[in-house]
């Protein structure tokens, strides 16, 4: 090859260089201007560990520090049969009675379970009946699949059917003594309400606040195999109830105080209150009856003997409207309540007087 023709070979090596050089610096130059034109225009995603502003991430608990991992960690969320994210229950034990606190705030604390485990005797003007509070939500208040009260705490406010409202924990407890008490609602404001919620409170101490923890409520038990029957439950009862609620329902006293509530009757909760419906009586009793023996009846006998309980007359529900039928299409229109129905020939609900003394 001669000296002309190198010297055309190597121009043109150079002139590909130099373009394709031209190229690779015009594609940084697009790409760069896209990145910082995008950036500019597209939000960015809030990170689900970030705590800038906007960050939809919870402030930590109060006494731990953002740092601080959450107690117990909170389960990663399950993908449920229908679609929806669930996240699995935790495990939470609530502090045991030797650490509760001293000063100011502990003697509202010990108020709150005074109150819960003697109520008639500790909040006299809201109680109209002989039960407490630790009758139906056992071991003051701590025992999983008795509806602990600190569930109360790490799960209110709530929207409830029953009440066609978003509930305080406050409300809630004015609930309970307004039908489990069948009494009259403490003021929001009341040292009975507050050593309640107070209570509750240091009970809930390192439990998830809104997130599903085990033994919250009540187990909810199938529907039975065999309808729920009185006479099955009857006998249910007579072995397994009546050494401690006695033969009639009543209890058992000792001196001035109840040892073993009423089951039904006047001194019992009245027909508004949730453990006159079926499923509730049902899940309770499997879990928590006899005492101390929870779990050792079948589903059915469950069933049976709370149909059993909930078959017999009891206080009046204070939104009867004046009409046992009307009062039973408004509230308890469900096969979950006996109010309304017959049973042995008595209709349940026409047996007590209401309030101000009227008649059913």
């Amino acid at each position: 090859m001669n000296t002309r023709s190198r010297r055309r070979q190597a121009g043109r090596v150079n002139g590909l260089v130099l373009f394709a050089g031209t190229v690779v610096v015009l594609l940084l130059v697009i790409v760069v201007g896209a990145n910082v034109f995008f950036s500019r225009r597209i939000p960015e995603v809030p990170n689900a560990n970030s705590a800038g502003p906007g960050s939809p991430v919870a402030p930590p608990p109060a006494g731990r520090t953002a740092s601080a991992p959450p107690t117990p960690e909170a389960a990663p969320p399950q993908v449920a049969a229908d679609g929806q994210a669930h996240r699995t229950p935790v495990a939470f034990e609530p502090p045991p009675e030797r650490d509760m606190p001293d000063g100011e705030y502990g003697k509202v604390v010990r108020f709150g379970e005074q109150v819960f485990l003697d109520t008639a005797r500790a909040a006299p003007r809201y109680v109209g009946n002989d039960l407490s509070c630790g009758n139906c939500h056992v071991d003051a208040g701590r025992q999983p699949g008795s509806a602990p009260l600190w569930a109360s705490f790490i799960h209110y406010p709530a929207y409830r059917n029953k009440t066609r409202q978003v509930d305080t924990l406050a409300s809630r407890i004015q609930g309970c003594f307004q039908y489990s008490m069948n009494g009259k609602a403490p003021p929001a404001d009341d040292p009975v309400i507050t050593a309640l919620q107070t209570y509750a409170f240091w009970l809930a101490t390192g439990a998830p606040v809104g997130m599903p923890v085990q033994g919250s409520g009540y187990p909810k038990l199938a529907k039975p195999a065999q309808r729920p029957d009185h006479a099955r439950g009857e006998q249910v009862y007579l072995r397994n109830c009546a050494v401690c609620h006695g033969a009639d329902g009543q209890g058992q006293r000792a001196g001035d105080r109840q040892v073993f509530p009423p089951l039904w009757g006047p001194r019992s909760f009245n027909w508004g209150a949730g453990m006159h419906q079926l499923g509730d009586a049902s899940a309770f009793i499997k879990a928590n009856m006899p005492l101390g023996k929870g779990g050792t009846l079948s589903d059915q006998e469950a069933w049976d003997v709370a149909y059993f309980m909930n078959s017999h007359e009891r206080p009046q529900d204070p939104r009867f409207t004046g009409s046992v039928q009307e009062t039973r299409e408004r509230y308890h229109d469900t096969e979950d309540s006996l109010y309304g129905i017959e049973v042995n020939g008595h209709l349940l609900g026409s047996g007590t007087p209401g309030p101000a003394g009227s008649q059913r």
